[in-house]
């Protein structure tokens, strides 16, 4: 898979989103109970627009995207999109959503990007190699809890019992971020945030971070110390040693 393939697809996805935008967004709640959960016209919009460009290059492959669900499941390589992650900070007009494209080999993700419209930066991993418009980023290289600046997108969504092991980790980090959604493991990736952890997310939010942490020389596994991001329990860090201290700590 080339860079240029992903330079395309950031392309097209911002078109569509600044198209929905222009006309008008409007958001929808998928949740019928519980937290609200939006949708817009611009999400739908960048998704078709993924689809129809990826399944024109390679018709021979899966997507699996947040909006639109399977095409071609089964398939021994796959998409998956998240066309908007972070549609809370998107309708509110902030500036940390991000277009999420991963490529998996069966269970194994080969390739991912992290692209942040408003910020005019699209982050790239080909080759275990991340790329922020062109240019090789690293990790901080961060490896002490005491040390890292830690970041979470809401505090409030973990359950109870999550809540009270997160909440060891941050007394021991440096300092706390809040609301960042998928730029902050961009930030991991380009140096400025050290250690992300969060719950609940699905495929389409992690898929493409796997890549794009791992490409610039950061770690990134579950709460337990594995590899299952099935349950949807991520931490993201640095460096192997800053990971295994915040799994440690979570544990304690």
């Amino acid at each position: 898979m080339d860079r240029a393939f992903f330079d395309h697809l950031s392309a097209i996805a911002r078109a569509a989103i600044a198209s929905a935008v222009h006309a008008g967004v409007h958001s929808e709640n998928k949740s019928n109970e519980g937290a609200f959960d939006p949708v817009t016209n611009a999400d739908r919009a960048a998704e078709q627009a993924l689809r129809k460009a990826i399944g024109e290059r390679h018709p021979d492959h899966g997507i699996w995207g947040e909006e639109f669900g399977w095409s071609g499941e089964g398939a021994q390589v796959h998409w998956s999109l998240d066309p908007i992650d972070g549609t809370r900070a998107f309708i509110c007009g902030l500036p940390s959503w991000a277009v999420l494209v991963g490529l998996l080999d069966r269970s194994e993700h080969i390739a991912g990007m992290i692209d942040l419209p408003a910020l005019g930066e699209t982050l790239v991993t080909v080759d275990d190699e991340t790329q922020r418009n062109g240019l090789a980023v690293r990790t901080s290289g961060c490896a002490a809890l005491n040390e890292a600046r830690w970041s979470t997108t809401d505090p409030f969504l973990f359950l109870d019992s999550e809540a009270e092991r997160v909440d060891r980790v941050r007394r021991k980090a440096r300092l706390a971020r809040y609301g960042l959604d998928a730029m902050a493991y961009a930030r991991v990736a380009t140096g400025e945030i050290d250690l992300v952890i969060e719950s609940g997310l699905k495929a389409h939010d992690y898929d493409a971070l796997v890549a794009v942490v791992r490409g610039a020389g950061g770690h990134i596994g579950d709460w337990e110390g594995g590899d299952d991001f099935a349950p949807g329990r991520i931490v993201a860090a640095a460096t192997r040693s800053l990971y295994d201290e915040a799994v440690a700590t979570l544990s304690a």
